[in-house]
């Protein structure tokens, strides 16, 4: 396996985008989505980004890349279709210590994007080690069928009850999670009988809810 997986907390960091286009403007969302402060630098953006620079939510430099842009950023994306672009932007990032992701472009990359599910705060990433995109984006679609709504409210429900038991200082080891944690609990979120669930959760882990304690 050539690539680590890793999730990056980019909340607040500087990162920057080459490219105004609608490759450039999937990265940027992205980015946004995780509260990364964005910096896009291209001639001529998409309306959705010419949107987002007159919301203040990006920062537009209105040019082509040029030597040192990337000071200063700790991640960088090129999204334009020019591979002498993406690998003059690489060149840089390298000899400044800043990693860039050239899509596309997997020789100009130092870490790859993976396709990527999203249910509240539940996250999948899926990767094929740059071999086949395609299947990428296949698995993705079979794990958006899969990761249906009521996996946002079982981890809501999950958090609530850890934060509950480190309250109350009780210790509950992984085996029991695994076991308490049956499809049972999506049936009755699904059906709005979050109590139901909760109870049942709670019983699965040989704890008394507050009710019955």
């Amino acid at each position: 396996m050539r690539y680590y997986p890793i999730f990056l907390d980019l909340l607040g960091k500087p990162c920057i985008v080459i490219g105004g286009g609608q490759v450039a403007q999937t990265k940027v969302e992205g980015l946004l989505a995780v509260d990364a402060k964005v910096t896009v630098v291209s001639p001529t953006l998409t309306e959705r980004l010419a949107s987002l620079r007159e919301q203040n939510l990006i920062r537009h430099e209105q040019r082509d890349y040029v030597s040192g842009d990337l000071e200063g950023y700790t991640l960088a994306f090129v999204g334009t279709d020019d591979r002498s672009v993406n690998a003059t932007v690489t060149a840089e990032g390298r000899a400044r210590g800043i990693w860039v992701n050239a899509v596309d472009d997997p020789p100009n990359c130092d870490f790859i994007m993976p396709a990527i599910v999203r249910r509240g705060d539940i996250t999948v990433a899926i990767s094929t080690g740059g071999a086949s995109p395609a299947l990428a984006r296949k698995l993705r679609e079979e794990l958006e069928a899969y990761f249906t709504d009521e996996y946002v409210g079982l981890l809501e429900l999950v958090s609530e009850i850890r934060q509950e038991l480190r309250q109350r200082n009780e210790s509950v080891p992984a085996e029991a999670w695994n076991a308490a944690l049956t499809p049972d609990l999506r049936d009755l979120i699904a059906e709005g009988k979050r109590q139901e669930a909760k109870e049942l959760l709670l019983a699965g882990l040989l704890i008394p809810s507050e009710e019955t304690a």
